[in-house]
């Protein structure tokens, strides 16, 4: 059986990979459509040739390396039930369920860091960022205890519920799951950000008192707009609000500050003022919640049948044995990446009504179009990237779809 998992898992995974390279370097031609050439939306009336160059570049490689690794972690799973490392692991553990997933959530984190790390020397490479080594591996190792831990305290409830409540542990998992998601939204700017990040009142405050002007007007009840450090790692723009209640923030990097004009950053943040007038922010918790209840079920119904079939090999008793693990995150990672392109549908329509709220918050067709620009070519982003990548990579309307709403407005 391991034999004949590792020819299939290897061969698969090779033609696979053949396939991904054919479509992102022979099947997909970079550029715009004829119809937008010459246009706002065409990167050569905004970019230099070598952006161009570039940004193609750039863009296809960091697909590549996404496309490539995204099967890893279902391979790093099936490996470790496959070849009974579970049940070694839980040996190891002394049957302790915090060190067990200590132990796991080491392992696929060590194996899965050169993917983090290629792609942080592309970033390098192509000028996006300028992120030192040591910040990198920080914010990896911040990053990897906050999960290890919220995984440790996720697990253990549910592995309790699954031994004291068989039928049901799919359900009181999701009930338990609502109040915890709306607590972690809600800490989030305070408590976790800061961890990787120094927030600051913002420097301008005329620009200041102007963003909370559109904030007002929009409803929105902000006293402050915080500025973050990024210029020290990065080349890219950011803004965004996030959070709830009384710890809402509306956050800008201090790259936007420093490439935009004040029209354009206005538009930015009306943007992101559009998402919270909106409620995509409690909308995008629902509906995580729902795409949860699902997956959870999903879980309930496959995990026993699984186990009936290679349980025995595995050495995992049963759904009720925290050696199951590797086998419910499998499940799960599936599910998700199923679900991913609703998800990212979902977002693209979102962040489509944010810019046209933005637009009449901010009727400033220009600063929209020189902001949009501006993003591309300081993230060496692909304007019209392939179709497969924007279903399951992109949350955002392509950079061509964005511009050429906007050259629509600007002619109507």
């Amino acid at each position: 059986m391991k034999k004949r998992f590792l020819f299939w898992t290897g061969a698969g995974y090779i033609i696979y990979a053949a396939l991904v390279f054919l479509y992102l370097f022979v099947w997909t031609d970079p550029g715009v459509p004829a119809a937008f050439q010459g246009s706002a939306a065409d990167p050569s009336t905004f970019m230099t040739q070598r952006e161009q160059l570039l940004s193609q570049e750039y863009s296809r490689y960091q697909n590549l390396l996404y496309l490539l690794s995204l099967p890893i972690d279902w391979i790093i799973y099936a490996v470790i039930l496959v070849f009974g490392l579970s049940y070694s692991l839980k040996k190891a553990s002394l049957g302790k369920l915090p060190l067990y997933v200590l132990f796991l959530s080491a392992i696929t984190w060590l194996l899965t860091l050169p993917i983090s790390y290629i792609s942080r020397r592309l970033s390098l490479d192509y000028g996006v960022s300028i992120e030192p080594f040591s910040k990198w591996m920080r914010d990896n190792l911040v990053s990897f205890w906050i999960d290890t831990l919220m995984m440790v305290l996720v697990v253990f409830v549910l592995y309790w519920l699954i031994r004291r409540f068989p039928k049901r542990w799919w359900l009181y998992a999701w009930l338990m799951l609502v109040p915890f998601m709306a607590f972690l939204m809600y800490i989030q700017p305070v408590v976790i950000d800061p961890l990787y990040n120094d927030f600051n009142r913002l420097t301008n405050p005329e620009l200041e008192e102007s963003i909370l002007q559109l904030a007002d007007q929009a409803g929105v009840p902000a006293e402050r707009v915080f500025e973050v450090n990024k210029s020290q790692e990065t080349n890219a723009l950011n803004a965004y609000v996030n959070g709830i209640g009384d710890n809402l923030r509306i956050v800008l990097w201090d790259t936007t500050l420093n490439k935009l004009s004040e029209e354009e950053v206005l538009f930015i943040m009306a943007h992101e003022i559009g998402h919270y007038v909106k409620n995509h922010l409690m909308k995008s918790l629902l509906g995580v919640l729902g795409g949860s209840l699902l997956g959870l079920y999903a879980v309930y119904r496959l995990l026993p049948v699984v186990l009936r079939k290679w349980g025995e090999a595995w050495k995992i008793e049963g759904p009720s044995d925290f050696a199951s693990l590797p086998a419910v995150l499998l499940l799960l990672s599936l599910f998700t990446f199923i679900a991913q392109p609703v998800e990212m549908a979902v977002s693209r329509q979102a962040e489509e009504a944010a810019d046209a709220y933005a637009i009449d918050l901010q009727p400033d067709t220009e600063a929209a179009i020189g902001a949009f620009q501006q993003l591309t070519v300081s993230g060496l982003s692909d304007v019209n990237p392939p179709t497969l990548i924007k279903y399951l990579r992109y949350g955002h309307p392509t950079m061509l779809e964005r511009l050429s709403m906007l050259i629509d407005e600007k002619g109507s």
